[in-house]
């Protein structure tokens, strides 16, 4: 029998196993209490074979553990089905499949790979189904993906923080080493764009395959070390990151010199880096990573999220929590609350499409007839905070948070600053992860590989044995500035000369050494005449590294090299002959005025004195008499004035006026010629043959100019006649070219830059003088390439060179010291000839005055003659009625006046006498003004004033007294 007490013992323990079974069935079906609990299936797609899948996963079940224990019974349970793609594209696309069609999920979270969430994008969009994924490839864009949100931030958000780092320590060059996948590559266009924004040059993009073995890394990275560039930016995954810098650390890259900036996956994944690696080869590198500010909260997750990896993987070494899993927590509590926001009616099963004929997987997924509804519920949503900081979902997109810059050092990292999209690099951050407002936008000290505090330059000299190599012209022409010559005995290039000297100094000047070579580059001695544009082209096609002459710098040159500051000033001007000494010239008294001007005072000098004649004809017996008589008085009375040896007595006062204004005029003539004059028999020896360059083009004259220079398009674009052009290579050309002169073969003037022409000047200081004008142009400097990085520091170098007393010396050297010419006036001569356009202004003062004054004696005058132009006669009698008045004397002082006896009026009576004889006045004959008197040819009998006559038509003969004087 068997014992009643085990008998009872198993019958309660039967009934508590019934009771919980109960219990658990009740609880799946959602029987409780007649509540029923609405499932919402949710596929997840992670590669459960890497160390960030397995992190995501725990991420995950934490996620929905947490969102289960704090929701009410009785509500939503969200039902997870995990699928490992076991890192194949078929594999992911395969779980999509599944989830989609067998399980018919309403959403999906995954996959983490780039490639294979490419296909399952395209899934959930053809079935209205949310993919919310972790890639972090820009290639993936949620603007042309309707259904899809990324649950992590692109690579490309971090391009700017790289390139504000880029700038902060002003590298100008940058090697990109990227890993040859969609995921390596989608980041170059982006990043690409960022350096240039702030004028930094991608100079080279090494791609790394992912299949790649030891041996190929370390040949890529011994291809980079014979280049300049020493600033690298790595975009590659741990496993393929930890093998290149082991490489980098045995090319000896490791060292000081070397500037290293790794990306957000790599830098947020370090951990998972073997740390034998960090310590022997990673030292000093630099790498931006996601901000996530330290909170309580987190602490605690960081514990729960430990302890359950270490249950769910018991076999695996400690991974820790990074980034990618908070992202995943985070993107599974907003996927929660979103679909408890929908409610328990919202979440039916996909809509199978109404179709009897044989369907394909694909067509037989249907559609989500909720899918729209959690979009709409997620593509605009804020966890805050989230375990991340602010997960902040904006259109479908993970809003950039702040990132943090670290330093490398020891087996971790140290945090140096920060980045931010409004504030740039920043020390440090406020609590709400806001830049601190600092005046300090430095970051803190950092380690550079090799244990070095000094900051990278960027750059140097390539260590492949290859000197730099350094062209310069050999035109064979001015000595002083540059000379090549080669060494009989080693073949070795010699430069030599102002340029060379300085070049040299300015390579001792720099902080470190720059082993170079000369190349010569003919240009005197070519047919073609090379020019040194195409010597500067020989720094683009790359045979040259440098370009070291006497060469200017221009701005279209400017457009395909670099140059430094200039180490000489250097314009455009001309120098011509001194002209010939013309004290000797027996015509020297007429040159000190112009043509013009000649003229235009002979006949100002007419127009006066034919002025004062017809003022003072009436009035004053000077100027009266016969007709040659008068004449000469015109052209005598006026010239007179010149030296004021006039004797004539002037009565008019219009005369007096003008004569006034006449003789200022004169006296500024008459001084302004006695300085020209004196100024060419005194000066005459400094004066040029041509004052102005314009002056070469009117006369046609032949310009030369230094071989190979550019001063031959500057002539062009002055108008210049081309087939007047005239190249030379030496002073003594320009020498024998200047003294023979165009008439014989040579030329008029020599255009060049002022360096040179000073250099003329010192040697035959006594046979040429320089005109003006003097077009500017920035001066010499040394040529490099493109966006070369030895530019700013030679530039610095140039400066200290300049600035010391070696440039003085190295002038001294080659130039002297510019004294031994005793006439060395370089400033630009004008002509000392008077033009007319300096005397305009008196001689319009005198012709106005002068016409004027006989415009109002003529108005008078025609006025007291009135009744001659009232009479019917024709104009050709009025005129000689008038013309014989007004060649009458007027004498006021025989003058009458007699007061009319009825009326007080007055009538005039003319007596006319001819030959004794009284002649009755004809009928039509005007009344004559009482002030005239006719005469005869033998005399004169002036009129009396004032007297009276009979009436009009009556002949009255009276007699006057008054003198007889001959005309």
């Amino acid at each position: 029998m068997h014992n009643p007490r085990s008998r009872f013992l198993i019958i309660f323990i039967q009934l508590v196993s019934i009771i919980s079974f109960c219990h658990y069935v009740i609880g799946i079906r959602g029987e409780d209490n007649n509540t029923s609990v609405v499932k919402v299936d949710v596929g997840i797609i992670l590669d459960l074979e890497t160390e960030v899948g397995k992190v995501m996963h725990i991420s995950i079940l934490l996620a929905l553990a947490d969102y289960h224990a704090n929701t009410s019974r009785g509500a939503i349970r969200i039902v997870p089905h995990i699928r490992d793609s076991k890192k194949d594209d078929v594999e992911a696309a395969s779980a999509a499949i599944y989830l989609l069609k067998d399980v018919q999920v309403q959403a999906i979270f995954g996959p983490q790979m780039s490639t294979q969430t490419d296909f399952v994008i395209d899934l959930g969009n053809r079935v209205k189904v949310p993919i919310i994924s972790p890639a972090t490839s820009p290639l993936l864009t949620v603007k042309e993906n309707p259904f899809f949100i990324r649950g992590a931030l692109p690579s490309s958000s971090q391009t700017k923080a790289i390139a504000a780092i880029v700038k902060n320590y002003n590298w100008r060059e940058v090697v990109v080493i990227y890993e040859e996948s969609p995921y390596g590559t989608g980041i170059l266009p982006y990043l690409t764009d960022a350096l240039l924004e702030i004028n930094i040059l991608v100079s080279y993009r090494c791609g790394i395959s992912p299949s790649a073995n030891d041996d190929q890394i370390l040949r890529e990275l011994y291809k980079l070390k014979t280049m300049q560039t020493r600033v690298f930016i790595v975009h590659l995954q741990e496993n393929l990151a930890s093998r290149l810098f082991l490489k980098a650390k045995e090319a000896w890259m490791m060292n000081s010199g070397y500037a290293w900036i790794i990306t957000d996956v790599l830098t947020s994944l370090l951990d998972l880096v073997d740390t034998s690696v960090i310590e022997s080869s990673m030292q000093g590198v630099l790498g931006v990573k996601s901000y996530v500010p330290r909170s309580n909260e987190l602490d605690m997750f960081t514990k729960r999220w430990r302890k359950r990896f270490r249950e769910e993987y018991p076999d695996m070494d400690q991974v820790e929590l990074n980034v990618f899993g908070l992202w995943a927590y985070d993107s599974i509590t907003l996927l929660a609350e979103a679909v408890e926001k929908l409610g328990t009616t919202a979440v039916p099963k996909l809509k199978k499409p109404d179709t009897r004929e044989t369907l394909t997987d694909l067509d037989a997924l249907g559609t989500s007839e909720v899918g729209s509804l959690l979009i709409d519920s997620m593509q605009n949503t804020e966890l805050k905070p989230g375990l991340s900081g602010d997960f902040r979902i904006i259109d479908r997109e993970l809003q950039p948070s702040p990132y943090q810059i670290v330093n490398i050092i020891g087996k971790g990292e140290k945090i140096v600053g920060f980045w931010t999209e409004k504030d740039g690099i920043s020390h440090k951050l406020k609590m709400n992860g806001k830049t601190a407002k600092t005046n300090n936008k430095q970051l803190g000290v950092i380690i550079w590989p090799g244990e070095s505090t000094i900051v990278p330059r960027g750059w140097e000299i390539p260590t492949s044995g290859k000197r730099f190599r350094v062209g310069v012209p050999d035109n064979g022409g001015v000595e002083q500035f540059i000379k090549v010559e080669r060494d009989p005995t080693t073949q070795a290039v010699i430069a030599t000369g102002f340029v060379p000297d300085v070049f040299k100094e300015v390579i001792l000047t720099l902080p470190y050494a720059v082993p170079y070579e000369f190349i010569p580059f003919p240009i005197a001695h070519s047919r073609t005449s090379q020019y040194y544009d195409d010597l500067l082209h020989m720094i683009t096609s790359k045979e040259y590294d440098a370009v070291v002459g006497d060469v200017t710098i221009l701005a279209s040159r400017s457009e395909y090299v670099d140059f430094t500051l200039p180490y000489s000033e250097s314009s455009i001007s001309a120098v011509v002959p001194l002209r010939n000494d013309d004290r000797k010239n027996a015509w020297i008294f007429l040159k000190p005025l112009k043509a013009e001007l000649w003229i235009a005072t002979g006949a100002f000098f007419v127009f006066i004195g034919f002025v004062v004649w017809v003022l003072e004809h009436r009035v004053n017996k000077d100027f009266r008499g016969p007709k040659r008589k008068q004449v000469g008085m015109i052209f005598w009375f006026s010239f007179s004035t010149l030296v004021f040896a006039h004797k004539e007595k002037i009565t008019s006062n219009l005369s007096r006026f003008v004569l006034i204004v006449w003789v200022f005029v004169v006296l500024v003539l008459t001084s302004s010629y006695t300085a020209s004059l004196t100024s060419m028999l005194t000066v005459q020896q400094l004066q040029p043959t041509i004052t102005d360059l314009n002056d070469l083009i009117k006369n046609g004259e032949y310009v030369g100019y230094r071989k190979g220079s550019f001063v031959k398009h500057v002539l062009t674009r002055m108008k210049f006649d081309s087939s007047k052009f005239r190249s030379y290579s030496t002073l003594e050309e320009y020498n024998d070219a200047l003294s023979r002169g165009s008439k014989n073969g040579g030329v008029g003037a020599i255009v060049d830059e002022l360096p040179y022409l000073r250099l003329l000047l010192n040697k035959y200081c006594r046979k040429y003088i320089m005109v003006g004008p003097t077009y500017k142009a920035a001066g010499f400097g040394f040529a490099f390439p493109k966006g070369s990085p030895l530019v700013p520091d030679v530039s610095r170098a140039v400066l200290k060179v300049i600035e010391g007393e070696t440039m003085n010396n190295i002038i001294q050297k080659w130039f002297g010291n510019g004294t031994d010419c005793p006439q060395k006036d370089e400033t630009a001569i004008t002509s000392d000839s008077l033009t007319l356009d300096s005397f305009k202004g008196l001689f319009l003062i005198a012709g106005v005055s002068a016409g004027s004054a006989l415009l109002l004696f003529f108005l008078i005058f025609l006025y007291q003659n009135r009744e001659i132009l009232a009479t019917d006669d024709s104009i050709g009698k009025k005129l000689c009625a008038i013309a014989k008045v007004f060649d009458l004397k007027r004498d006021d002082s025989n003058s009458m006046s007699k007061k009319p006896s009825e009326g007080n009026e007055s009538l005039t009576a003319t007596v006319f006498a001819e030959s004794d004889a009284s002649i009755e006045l004809s009928p039509n004959l005007p009344l004559q003004s009482p002030e005239i008197g006719i005469s005869d040819g033998l005399g004169e009998s002036p009129a009396s004033e004032g007297f009276s006559t009979t009436e009009p038509r009556t002949p009255v003969h009276e007699t006057m007294s008054g003198t007889i004087e001959e005309r």
